[in-house]
């Protein structure tokens, strides 16, 4: 019985071994290296430029005017919710990255736990929401160009501009959907961290 329990301690150690290898002490300076080598931030990153692909596309390109109409009508289908939603979608998603990039660099200054456990909660609900909203955005702005009259547009402007924008809209749901797992992963490692503290207060301590 002594044996099995000190196997059991073992496997734990170990195991809690991995998870302050793979994140920063709590209060540790944070160094460009630590967090922009993260896969965390590179999904970030790399959902901050889709963002602006998507919003950049639709306010240069996404708006066109014929000689018999004096104002401009927007690109998918004269529908000027469709061009509104991308743009506003986009817009608020580059700022959401930026927030959470601050948070990345912020992330190891945290001592607390339970204030981690915080942070990471909030970054699984936003990630899964903002996956939500693009895969809506996709679908709208995909089935407003699926729709679009050819008359509407006889020279074809802004064709690859209005299909970039409904292209990263598409990859934007899977950059979302992946930050969203991968902060549920880092919150089962602090909860995993939070138990041993308390089961092994002395060996928790960095």
């Amino acid at each position: 019985g002594g044996a099995r329990r000190a196997g059991g301690t073992a496997r734990v150690q170990a195991r809690w071994k991995g998870v302050r290898t793979e994140q920063a002490k709590p209060g540790a300076p944070s160094t460009p290296t630590r967090w922009s080598g993260s896969r965390h931030t590179i999904l970030r990153v790399v959902s901050w430029v889709f963002s602006i692909v998507v919003f950049g596309s639709i306010v240069n390109e996404g708006y066109l005017n014929t000689p018999s109409e004096g104002k401009e009508f927007c690109i998918y289908n004269r529908n000027p919710n469709a061009c509104s939603y991308g743009v506003a979608v986009g817009v608020f998603a580059f700022l959401t990255c930026l927030l959470y990039l601050a948070l990345d660099v912020y992330f190891p200054q945290i001592s607390s736990v339970k204030d981690r456990k915080k942070a990471v909660l909030s970054d699984i609900g936003v990630s899964a929401f903002w996956a939500f909203l693009w895969f809506v955005g996709f679908c709208f702005l995909a089935n407003q160009w699926q729709v679009s009259k050819p008359k509407d547009n006889p020279l074809n402007e802004g064709t690859d501009a209005a299909r970039a924008a409904i292209a990263f809209s598409f990859f934007s749901i899977f950059t979302w959907s992946l930050t969203a797992a991968l902060a549920v992963r880092r919150f089962k490692d602090l909860t995993f961290q939070e138990e041993y503290s308390t089961l092994f207060p002395a060996s928790a301590q960095p």
